[in-house]
């Protein structure tokens, strides 16, 4: 990256430095700050543990944290953000590091004071986001070897939408909202074709994901092709998944504010056939 110039310490974690580039930012890294005084250089070359802040919000609102994070904890919950840097090769937006620490730092508070936490979107989530759920369980295996606290199952959940955010640069608030879209979709279907889906089975997975990349081709403006003359044909075979069909792009609509062309009816309609044919 470049050398550094050191303008502050402000722990053996976290230093304020002066950037050629983005000017002030703050670094991020186990031990970075250790034996560290204004004025002295640092080289980020080569060093993959190092995290620069060079938002200036993002920099505001981290030290506004760190006044509450013990230092052996504070180390925890880097490893965990460098271990999901690793896990997922890439780099990370910046605003995990506070939204991913704070949220960590209550997680633990919760826990260690026996406080129940309930995620109604779990299931949904580990079907949409599989891969982050993977790292997810790993961070609170990461925290449960270094404290001694066991995260319970709800956290992975959300700490997946924290992964899911950063590596894909969406706002945190966008990824929940997707998720609530998602589960209320699919409560329709059950409630619709009167069933229960296994939410362990390879069908919901399907469904979910089905639903999921519709919702992203919604919000890209992006056209799947129409098969020729196969609408008429699904509405007169299929007229409840074809109605179901539409009453789910009807509530996309609703959520997204944005338009759903006509060819993800066609396309909803024929998983929902399928699903519906297997299930009963």
């Amino acid at each position: 990256m470049a050398v550094l110039q050191i303008e502050k310490v402000l722990n053996n974690n976290v230093l304020i430095a002066e950037h050629p580039s983005y000017q002030e930012v703050v670094i991020i890294g186990k031990g970075i700050g250790f034996n560290r005084k204004r004025g002295d250089t640092i080289d980020t070359n080569g060093i993959e543990k190092l995290f620069v802040l060079k938002d200036e919000q993002e920099q505001e609102n981290y030290i506004k944290l760190l006044p509450y994070i013990d230092r052996d904890i504070h180390e925890v919950f880097i490893s965990a953000i460098e271990l999901i840097k690793q896990k997922t090769h890439t780099e990370l937006n910046e605003h995990i590091h506070v939204a991913l620490t704070d949220h960590l730092m209550m997680a633990l508070t919760r826990a260690a004071q026996r406080i129940k936490v309930t995620n109604p979107f779990l299931v949904e989530t580990k079907a949409l986001y599989r891969r982050e759920y993977e790292i997810a369980l790993e961070v609170v295996n990461l925290i449960k070897e270094q404290t001694g606290i066991e995260l319970p199952q709800g956290e992975v959940g959300f700490i997946t939408l924290h992964v899911h955010s950063a590596i894909t640069n969406k706002n945190l608030s966008e990824v929940n909202k997707d998720s609530q879209l998602v589960s209320r979709l699919v409560r329709m279907v059950e409630e619709q074709l009167e069933m229960q889906i296994d939410k362990d089975s390879i069908d919901y997975i399907r469904l979910v994901r089905h639903l999921r990349f519709t919702i992203e081709r919604v919000k890209k403006g992006e056209r799947v092709e129409e098969p020729e003359k196969i609408t008429s044909l699904l509405k007169k075979e299929y007229p409840v998944c074809y109605y179901l069909a539409w009453k789910l792009i009807k509530v996309m609509q609703q959520t997204l504010k944005l338009q759903v062309f006509d060819a993800e009816a066609v396309y909803l309609t024929m998983h929902l056939q399928r699903l519906q044919a297997k299930i009963k």
